[in-house]
C-alpha cells in the first residue's frame, strides 16, 4: 500500500464489455464502471520510487473504479502523457492499447509479414491493434458493420475491411490472402462467429478470443475443423490478469510502444476518439455507446 497514488481524475474512458456486464471485476476490484483514466496526481505513498509528484499528468490501468472523482492505484500501473496528447486522448489508450498490444505481441507473437484479422475494427481495441500491426510490418485485416467504420479502419492502416453484415467475411479474407488464411484472429465477438474464424484462419495460425459480444453457445465441429487447421485458440481478459502480469506489460508498452504517441515519432500512434460527454451527461454516453455507432473511445470529462 506504500507504493499507491491518488490521481485526481479528469477523464475517463467507456468500455462497451464492461457495460454489457461481460468484465467481472476480479476479487477485491471495485465492481464500479472505468478501467482507465487520466489525471493529475494527487498524493503519493510514501515509499513511492520518485518517478512521481504532486500535480504530473498520468494515465493509468485500472482493475475497476476509474468514473470517479479520484482513484487510487499501484505506482507500477501508471503511464506518463507523451508529449502532444491532451488529457482525453491519454483516457483511451491504457485498456484498449494494453490489451491489443498484449494480444499481438505477448499471446500472438506477431511478425513482420503476418496477416491479422481484427474483429470490431473501429472499436478502442481495434483502432489500437490495426495501428500496433502495422508497426509490427503486419498486414490488418478487419471487420466492422457499416462503410463508416470499415473507412476510418483504412485511414489508420487496415488492409481491407469487410462488412460482416453484408458479406461473408471468411470468403472475402481467404480471397485476401489467395486461400492461405490469416495467421491471427483478434476475436471479441465469440459464439457467431466461431466457424466462419475457422474457417479463415491459416494453418497453424493463433485464434485469440478475448471477448463475448456475439455469444457465448457454440454449436457444430469446432474442435475438429480447428485440430485439422492445426490452430491454436487461446483465451485471455486483461482485467482478471495478476498485479505483476500487468506489471510487466505496462513496463513493456512504456518503454516499446509509448514512445510512438510522440508528435517526433516517424511512426506515430494515435488514439481515436469518438465523442467526449461531461460526466453529467453519462447516460447519454452509454447510450450513444449501446447504439453501437462509435468510432473508437467515447470518454467521460469529470470537473475540475
Amino acid at each position: 500500500a506504500d507504493r499507491l497514488l491518488r490521481i485526481a481524475v479528469r477523464t475517463n474512458a467507456l468500455l462497451f464489455l464492461q457495460r454489457q456486464g461481460q468484465y467481472d471485476p476480479p476479487p477485491g476490484a471495485s465492481s464500479i464502471l472505468g478501467l482507465e483514466a487520466s489525471g493529475h496526481i494527487a498524493e503519493l505513498g510514501p515509499a513511492c520510487q520518485g518517478h512521481w509528484k504532486i500535480g504530473d499528468p498520468a494515465m493509468v490501468l485500472l482493475p475497476g473504479g476509474g468514473q470517479a472523482q479520484y482513484v487510487t492505484a499501484p505506482e507500477e500501473f501508471l503511464m506518463p502523457i507523451p508529449a502532444g496528447l491532451t488529457l482525453f486522448q491519454a483516457a483511451a489508450i491504457p485498456e484498449a492499447w494494453l490489451t491489443a498490444f498484449q494480444l499481438l505481441h505477448l499471446l500472438g507473437n506477431v511478425q513482420a509479414g503476418d496477416s491479422v484479422l481484427i474483429h470490431a475494427g473501429s472499436s478502442g481495441v481495434g483502432t489500437a491493434a490495426i495501428q500496433l500491426a502495422r508497426m509490427a510490418g503486419a498486414i490488418p485485416l478487419v471487420t466492422a458493420g457499416s462503410q463508416h467504420k470499415l473507412q476510418m479502419a483504412e485511414k489508420l492502416g487496415a488492409a481491407a475491411g469487410f462488412n460482416y453484415k453484408e458479406e461473408d467475411f471468411s470468403e472475402a479474407t481467404l480471397k485476401f490472402t489467395k486461400g492461405a488464411g490469416v495467421n491471427l484472429i483478434l476475436d471479441c465477438i465469440g459464439g457467431s462467429f466461431w466457424e466462419k474464424n475457422v474457417n479463415c484462419l491459416a494453418l497453424d495460425g493463433h485464434w485469440i478470443l478475448y471477448g463475448l459480444m456475439g455469444g457465448t453457445d457454440v454449436s457444430g465441429p469446432l474442435f475438429s475443423k480447428l485440430i485439422f487447421k492445426r490452430g491454436s485458440l487461446i483465451t485471455t481478459m486483461l482485467r482478471s490478469r495478476d498485479k505483476k502480469y500487468k506489471q510487466r506489460l505496462v513496463e513493456a508498452f512504456t518503454k516499446q510502444i509509448l514512445p510512438h504517441f510522440s508528435t517526433e515519432s516517424p511512426q506515430r500512434l494515435l488514439p481515436v476518439l469518438d465523442r467526449v460527454y461531461p460526466v453529467t451527461a453519462i447516460q447519454e454516453a452509454h447510450a450513444y455507446m449501446e447504439s453501437n455507432k462509435n468510432v473508437g473511445k467515447i470518454v467521460l470529462e469529470l470537473p475540475q
